[in-house]
Order: structure tokens, then sequence, then C-alpha cells
């Protein structure tokens, strides 16, 4: 597995968002034994990257549930676990009736934080990212908030999520140049409404990842030869997946991009694991490049 940098980290070029075995768009999710087989298959297929979040569950009382996953499988892994760098994500909220809101509060962080703790099994977060800006919080605030959490040892290092190029901007000023290692966005063939956040991370030595970077897990995925026929070209030609193409467009866009497929099947991160080991040639990036989006 070829490796990329995420700020202190050296990890694999292509991670495991392991959301789709707690939420889905078809709400229907793996025995927690298949979950954790397919995290597994990740890091035995060389992944060292997972990327998790305190929401993702099936239902708003069993928040963590994706973080006790991960956490199980890492720990029932047979491999170095040392190796396993595991971000995870806070500050959106999911209460009773379902109502999903956000509080990027001190208070409410540092407690999302120490139940996030529990959850992974761990003493300290490698990576915590804030899920979705607050709106009613000034951006460098909660930001900085982050930094308090970093400096209490509960986080090592920070990243945000869902953020513009001015919020990126801001974190670097609250942070100080290297404080903030990575950004998370949507990027896909569908959505390349983040090519400015892709690059702008590029030019700061920002860790850039692509969320839903195959089309999300409304079937985006299984499409994408049909929806942008040159990714399914260049795969009959290459004898790969149409996924695996779309993995290595993305890798080829900067060596800080690290994608971050989700999975529910331990077929399906195999297959994209190989991803990092596809080189496209200029030509076909470029027919990529030219191809669908928003």
């Amino acid at each position: 597995m070829k490796t990329r940098q995420l700020g202190p980290y050296t990890v694999s070029a292509i991670g495991l968002g392991a959301m789709p075995v707690s939420m889905n768009d078809d709400n229907i999710f793996p025995e927690e034994s298949a979950a954790i087989a397919t995290v597994h298959a990740a890091l035995d297929a060389g992944v060292t990257f997972v990327d998790t979040a305190d929401i993702y569950s099936p239902s708003w009382d069993t928040m963590g549930h994706n973080e006790l996953i991960v956490g199980k499988a890492v720990k029932s892994w047979g491999g170095d676990r040392d190796s396993i760098v595991i971000g995870t994500k806070g500050g959106i909220t999911r209460s009773e009736g379902e109502v999903w809101g956000r509080d990027g509060s001190l208070e409410y962080l540092r407690s999302a934080v120490q139940k996030s703790l529990t959850n992974l099994g761990v003493d300290v977060i490698d990576l915590y990212q804030w899920h979705r800006p607050d709106r009613w919080k000034v951006y460098g605030d909660v930001i900085a908030s982050f930094k308090t959490l970093q400096d209490e040892g509960l986080i090592k290092t920070i990243g945000i999520s869902n953020a513009n190029v001015e919020e990126i901007e801001v974190a670097i000023e609250v942070l100080g140049e290297g404080g903030l290692v990575s950004v998370q966005n949507e990027f896909s063939p569908r959505f390349r409404s983040s090519k400015d956040e892709l690059d702008f991370c590029g030019e700061h030595g920002i860790a850039f990842l692509p969320w839903s970077p195959l089309g999300g897990t409304g079937g985006g995925a299984k499409a994408v030869a049909q929806r942008y026929p040159a990714f399914g070209k260049i795969a009959a030609g290459r004898g790969v997946s149409p996924q695996q193409v779309v993995l290595a467009w993305e890798l080829a866009l900067g060596e800080h991009v690290i994608p971050i497929p989700g999975a529910s099947r331990p077929q399906s991160i195999s297959d994209s694991a190989r991803a990092a080991d596809l080189e496209l040639t200029a030509d076909e990036v470029a027919s990529c490049n030219a191809t669908g989006g928003a």
C-alpha cells in the first residue's frame, strides 16, 4: 500500500470510511461480526486510516455505534495496532425524535470527545474533526476550543469537515501553519464543488479527505461507470473496476489527497484499496476531469 502524509502520520493512500456499516440510505446494516470483518478486510489490505464519527449510528439513541465497531475491530485485529490512525468527528447533535442540530461549544465538544474516547477504547484521539459548522458560533472561536482539547491532551491532531476556503483560512490563522492537518469535504465525479478547497489544501500542506469519493451510499458508487462513461472506458481497458479508476483519479489530483471510500462488505474495501497501485496516464486523468460533475 502506498502512503501519504496526514499531519504527523504516514497513512495509506486509501482510507476507510466506516459509516456505511452504521448509517446508509438503505437503513440495512450488517451484523456486528460482519461489520468488524469489513474493517478487518480494510486493515488486511493495507489501509491504515479509518474514519468514523459519533453520529454514525442506526438511530439517535445508539450514537457511538460506529465508533464502537471501529474500536472493537482495531483492537481484535491481528496486525500492528500502532500502525492504525483513527479519525473521528464531533459537533453534530442527534436527540430523541431524530432531531439533528449543531453544538460547537467547548463544553459539548469536551463531552463528545470523552464519549468518543470510551467508544474507541483509546486514551487519546489521533485525529478529531469538526463535523459541520455551528452557525451560531464564531468559526474561529470553535477552532480555539479544539486547540484547548488538544492542549488538554484529549486529541493529538485537528481537522475540519464541510469547510470552505475562508473557513480553512480561519482555522490556519487560529492554529498556526501546520496546526490544521486535514479537511474532509465531499468530492466525487458527481460532486466537484470542493475542487477549490482541494487545491487550497495542497498549497498549504493540508491533507484533503474526500468523503463519498465514489458518489455516496445511495447507489452512486455502483452506477459510476454508467453515469460517467470515461471511468468505465478506462476500467475496461485496464481490467479493473470503475471504482478503482475513480479513486485513482482522485489520488492523481494531488499528493495530499486521501480518499476514504465507505464499505459495508469486505469485498468493497478490498477492491477500493487496490486503487492505490493504479496510476493513470495524463490523458486518462484529463478524460476523467472532463466528464460529469457539478
